[in-house]
């Protein structure tokens, strides 16, 4: 497929030429940042977040401040004040599927009646099959490569099918967030085969949503060819859905949506924006990312490396040396989980369960050696004060993976989830926060003359 470039007719030195003026001119000063005292990605000095809004929604803890000083500790992560590790044991102690009573938690800040979670999810349920002809016209018409692009796309064309789209009434509200909540794993399920069908020339099994089920179980249903799956393969998507439904008012895309949200703008185009924010490789694509990490270790030391050819190689990978050049070793570290990600430790008990019931116990292995190799050798190479832990990235790929989740929809997925959160966000900033978020830049570049054409 031609480029953009080569589509114009365009000669390239054209573009080279202005693409040399764009990296001339964009670049400030590193030093004007500290003059000004500027908070670059809008964190503090001590690494810490400015703090720039209150919520009730979620909340994570992973570090504790004495003197200024940013001081590791255990990592903990609350939604609704109710700590995410007692949750998750509240549900899966009962038996039961954990994701919608999430959902009902952070949109409404109560944990519901047996009454109220069963009307609650019966309206998600009501709400999950798409708007007539919709899947045909939007998704299937209009394939996309990138499955995140076409939910954002679909999402902004849901806009067309609301009679009300632009009523901030706090009813319409929850009813669009409700909507949105039982309808973006559907428009992730089409999309994504779409996908498969239009770019990798597989066939394209189409299933309607299952009434009566969860929203777990109804993606494994409407992602598989035959709609099969086990019950503890729904029991961890289930539970991949709730660690990921929500992160606190300030990671990127909870942030976008209160931006957005503080202009009155729809919530199509809130949503949108904060799925567009997830799709980047610093925040919901990070599960990719790790995938590619482990799939070049593989490639370059073998599927099973001895545990002095596997610290070779990441020492390599933090001295710039392997992989993409990067210093990172995905899936670990975190920008505010320091001694642990409690996230992590919930899908890494999931993960060697599931890696013994499917015989790759050594796979398993791979990803904790990296995990417990990768804390030795920071220590070694960064100092003994050195602090750094799995994240939850490091582990959900290979849930995924095990789970026969598509790599196409990992991020997807993480989506499908944290719209939760997001809505939740979304009605919290109307009703707390009437401002505008309006933050400031500083110029740097000073008043310059007008040249008139003919002069230059």
């Amino acid at each position: 497929m031609a480029t953009y470039i080569e589509r114009s007719g365009v000669d390239r030195e054209i573009f080279s030429d202005l693409s040399e003026l764009a990296k001339k001119n964009n670049p400030i000063n590193p030093e004007f940042y500290e003059k000004y005292d500027v908070k670059r990605g809008l964190r503090n000095n001590n690494g810490t977040g400015v703090l720039v809004g209150l919520t009730k929604i979620g909340e994570v803890k992973g570090y504790e401040l004495r003197d200024d000083q940013k001081i590791p500790c255990k990592g903990e992560l609350f939604y609704r004040g109710i700590e995410l590790q007692t949750f998750v044991k509240g549900f899966q102690e009962e038996k039961r599927y954990g994701f919608e009573e999430c959902a009902y938690l952070l949109m409404f800040g109560e944990l519901p009646t047996k009454e109220k979670l069963e009307n609650f999810s019966n309206i998600i349920d009501s709400f999950r099959e798409l708007p007539k002809n919709f899947k045909e016209k939007l998704i299937f018409a209009h394939p996309s490569k990138d499955v995140m692009n076409q939910i954002q796309r679909s999402l902004l064309g849901l806009y067309s099918y609301d009679d009300s789209p632009e009523d901030l009434s706090i009813s319409n509200l929850v009813a669009q967030s409700l909507n949105l909540i039982a309808k973006v794993p559907t428009i992730m399920a089409y999309s994504y085969q779409a996908k498969i069908h239009n770019y990798d020339g597989k066939s394209m099994h189409v299933h309607t949503p299952i009434h009566g089920v969860g929203t777990a179980e109804n993606i494994l249903a409407m992602i598989r060819p035959n709609s099969t799956y086990t019950k503890l393969e729904a029991e961890i998507l289930d539970l991949l859905l709730v660690v990921h439904a929500d992160h606190g008012g300030g990671n990127n895309s909870a942030f976008a949506t209160r931006v957005l949200a503080s202009s009155g703008t729809d919530i199509y185009s809130i949503i949108a924006a904060a799925t567009g924010s997830l799709k980047g490789p610093k925040h919901g694509g990070a599960n990719l990312k790790v995938y590619e990490m482990i799939q070049n270790i593989k490639d370059n030391i073998g599927a099973y490396p001895s545990d002095e050819v596997l610290k070779d190689y990441l020492r390599k990978m933090i001295n710039k040396e392997a992989f993409d050049k990067s210093g990172l070793i995905y899936g670990m570290g975190h920008a505010v989980y320091t001694e642990s990600d409690p996230r992590a430790i919930l899908l890494k008990e999931k993960a060697r369960e599931l890696a013994c019931q499917n015989n790759v116990e050594k796979d398993f292995s791979l990803y904790e050696n990296i995990e417990k190799f990768t804390v030795e050798i920071f220590k070694e190479l960064k100092g003994q004060d050195t602090v750094i832990a799995a994240n939850v990235d490091l582990y959900s790929g290979f849930v995924y993976q095990m789970l026969d989740i598509p790599m196409d929809i990992f991020t997807p997925l993480f989506a499908s989830a944290r719209i939760a959160g997001w809505c939740a966000h979304r009605i919290e900033q109307l009703l707390s926060d009437v401002k505008i978020i309006r933050p400031a830049y500083k110029g740097v570049i000073g008043e310059q003359n007008y040249i008139s054409l003919k002069n230059r």
